[in-house]
């Protein structure tokens, strides 16, 4: 009796130990960046005549917010966020205004699980960017309102502990708008930035 008591009280720890080891690890991942957006600057010739390129849109860094879900140790979804950011427009290097724009993207990932602190993954998804605020040759010129994308992926995180990790991360996103003035098409730009991106992320 006792024996089986034993075996019994055995079997219940290490149920426990189990299920609490699968607690620790959670399918939930946030992280916060810094994102260098590093735009291609690739437009169509304004009014189908001259020189391409000559529209560009202004490099900036902004804070990002990311969530990522576990399926498996493997895969997982990630949705990236910030909020509506301001960028200036130029034209043959002068300032023709301005607007911001939205851009949420969702990632499908892959990890690579090793048997060391450093975990690379590669991710790709869609983006969707909305226009806003847009200012361009005082009300004159405007931009098409949403654009829809691919975005490609690749970083690495560093375990610090469990729970707590840095952050490298690099993505291509494909960000494009028709321009218009006086209500016709005078050209199409393809921003599609380089995000170069570093950060810190929290295992729930």
């Amino acid at each position: 009796m006792n024996k089986s008591l034993a075996a019994a009280v055995l079997a219940t720890l290490s149920l426990a130990a189990s299920t609490a080891a699968v607690a620790q690890e959670t399918p939930w991942l946030v992280r916060v960046r810094a994102v260098h957006i590093d735009p291609a600057d690739k437009s169509d010739p304004v009014g189908g005549a001259g020189a391409s390129d000559r529209l560009t849109v202004s490099s900036k860094t902004i804070p990002e917010f990311d969530v990522s879900y576990f399926f498996t140790p493997n895969l997982a979804a990630e949705l990236i966020l910030t909020y509506p950011q301001k960028h200036d427009v130029f034209l043959d290097g002068g300032k023709i205004g301005t607007f911001k724009h939205l851009p949420p993207t969702l990632l499908a990932q892959y990890h690579f699980v090793l048997d060391a602190p450093i975990k690379p993954y590669i991710g790709a998804g869609v983006n969707y960017t909305t226009m806003s605020k847009v200012d361009l040759l005082a009300g004159k010129a405007g931009l098409e309102h949403d654009s829809f994308g691919f975005a490609l992926q690749a970083g690495v995180d560093y375990a610090i502990d469990k729970k707590w990790s840095l952050n490298i991360d690099v993505k291509k996103v494909q960000i494009r708008s028709d321009v218009f003035i006086g209500g016709a098409k005078a050209s199409a730009v393809k921003v599609d930035p380089l995000l170069v991106g570093v950060g810190v992320g929290y295992r729930f």
